[in-house]
């Protein structure tokens, strides 16, 4: 069975699709989305074998999706342009439907998927890095650079070596997406990286020189995951 994932910005195509999939057997429907930044950390995360990938999007173009994934899971292009396969296949696609697609084009695509996949993806592996959207722009961190997260109202900062990263993302996307042996919850506001922390204090962690409370909520998670003594 393949984890998949569709990205689309028309939620009639999305409801065609997630159908499509619910009658495949070979298939298990991990995140259907109109959002590709919620795709894109779906994907980074390791959780997507195979993505059904729209082209024309406003705020990221299916292109630039590739671009950023970097053959992290195949890509099936769902897409009413012609105009995009030759550019489509440079990033060797396993497939290209054109809308409207019916449901015998969609399984066959899947029967190549299954047939290349499950014979040439290399085991899953965490990324080093990621991507943060900040205003109109697309930052890639990497994970050695992070000291903490920090949410405020709607707002995440990203302290890291050499800036301070704003977006709007979620605290919990970024926990669920980054590796638990690196990163770690201690406070509904706050979200560190474990190898750098300088000290520990009572209730707070000294990162950066700066003080960070461990919340009570996530103080036995704390203790646990660092081998402390209560």
């Amino acid at each position: 069975m393949l984890k998949c994932c569709i990205l689309d910005d028309e939620p009639l195509a999305i409801k065609l699709l997630s159908g499509y999939v619910a009658k495949t057997p070979l298939l298990e429907l991990t995140l259907a989305t109109t959002d590709p930044f919620k795709a894109l950390a779906t994907v980074q995360s390791g959780e997507v074998d195979l993505i059904l990938l729209d082209i024309q999007m406003p705020e990221l173009t299916g292109i630039q999706f590739m671009k950023i994934i970097e053959n992290k899971c195949g890509v099936i292009i769902t897409t009413a342009y012609k105009d995009y396969a030759l550019q489509g296949f440079e990033f060797d696609v396993i497939d290209y439907l054109l809308k409207p697609i019916s449901f015998e084009k969609f399984h066959a695509a899947i029967q190549k998927a299954t047939q290349r996949l499950n014979t040439q993806l290399p085991p899953k592996e965490y990324n080093h890095y990621l991507f943060v959207k900040s205003e109109h722009r697309l930052i890639k961190v990497n994970f050695d650079e992070i000291f903490y997260f920090e949410s405020f109202r709607d707002y995440i900062t990203i302290h890291t070596t050499s800036d301070k990263i704003m977006t709007l993302q979620s605290l919990r996307s970024f926990e669920e997406t980054l590796p638990s042996d690196k990163f770690l919850r201690i406070h509904k506001s706050h979200l560190i990286a474990i190898d750098k922390i300088s000290a520990i204090e009572n209730n707070r962690i000294l990162i950066n020189n700066t003080f960070l409370p461990i919340g009570e909520v996530y103080r036995d998670q704390v203790f646990t995951k660092l081998q402390l003594k209560k």
